[in-house]
């Protein structure tokens, strides 16, 4: 790196200005990285004759010392000092729950001051999906416990309250995570959205919380809305799905993340151009053979 030579009110260059730098002047707060894993899994079927249904799923990790010791919390850690955060991610996925070289994407940096009661922590959340098939979670490190767990969240009320300049919307959710075996995991999320002439900000807060740690509630609460509004304009949701697949296996995963039922014709003529057909069949029993297609990763070049 080329320093300058330039010299400050202090008559320092660059290179005296580094040699004299005290990195204590400065409050230093840890940094660490938390991450949500999504999956897409089927139910068990109740009908061989019936294909079965899909849920969204996250991997949560059972926390094995303090603070919150055995409550669930994503996945993550500290950062070091020699790695940017993306590597931190990496690692930190790899060392607690076995699993790596998965698609991930930076999702949001949580900030708040008493968000850790152990010292001033900033976590960098990241978002990954994954076909859970493809992998053998076992909990490592910290964790006492890796699994998967059935996330919904579903909004229940929303108010808006006109202000002079603008508006106040707050909508609360309740965010629910199960898995058999386990004690449920719940929560309730407000999501506040103040609006004043053109300036517009967003938060969120937790209102009731129970056997979720940290303020990874809303963590979850933000990465669910977010996978949502994104599946709308890009080919995420293909990270979900197996190499070869039915579009109607594709069409139940984009229904169970946008918790909402499409329309059967609209849905194809919309991902039409994001699949490519192949010459082979569905070979379960006891319903007729479907056509079996796979990802178009040209489908972007394609409607340029």
């Amino acid at each position: 790196m080329k320093l300058n030579k330039i010299v400050n009110s202090h008559g320092q260059t660059e290179e005296e200005f580094l040699q004299a730098y005290n990195p204590n002047k400065y409050d230093r707060p840890s940094v660490t990285v938390d991450m949500l894993v999504f999956t897409v899994t089927d139910e068990e079927k109740k009908n061989y004759r019936t294909l079965p249904e899909k849920e969204l799923r996250l991997l949560m990790i059972k926390r094995a010392d303090h603070p919150f010791i055995g409550q669930w919390a994503l996945p993550g850690g500290f950062v070091k000092m020699d790695e940017s955060l993306g590597e931190a991610a990496i690692r930190e996925l790899k060392e607690e729950t076995n699993i790596e070289n998965i698609y991930m994407e930076q999702l949001y940096t949580w900030g708040d001051a008493g968000r850790d009661p152990r010292t001033r922590i900033i976590s960098t959340s990241y978002m990954a999906l994954a076909d859970s098939s493809n992998f053998l979670v076992i909990a490592n490190d910290d964790a006492s416990d890796a699994k998967w767990f059935s996330v919904k969240c579903k909004l229940f009320q929303e108010q808006k309250t006109l202000t002079g300049n603008g508006y106040k919307l707050c909508k609360m959710f309740n965010l629910t995570l199960s898995n058999e075996g386990e004690e449920e995991l719940s929560a309730v999320i407000k999501k506040v959205k103040v609006v004043e002439g053109r300036a517009c900000r967003t938060y969120y807060e937790i209102s009731e919380c129970n056997n979720i740690a940290f303020d990874h509630a809303k963590i979850i609460a933000y990465a669910i809305e977010r996978l949502r509004t994104k599946i709308e304009y890009t080919d995420i949701a293909f990270n979900l799905m197996p190499e070869l697949f039915t579009l109607t296996q594709l069409q139940q995963v984009y229904e169970i993340i946008l918790d909402t039922e499409l329309l059967k014709a609209n849905f194809r003529r919309k991902t039409a151009h994001m699949v490519t057909e192949t010459n082979e069949f569905t070979k379960d029993a006891g319903h007729r053979p479907s056509k079996l297609y796979r990802f178009n990763s040209n489908w972007q070049k394609e409607n340029e």
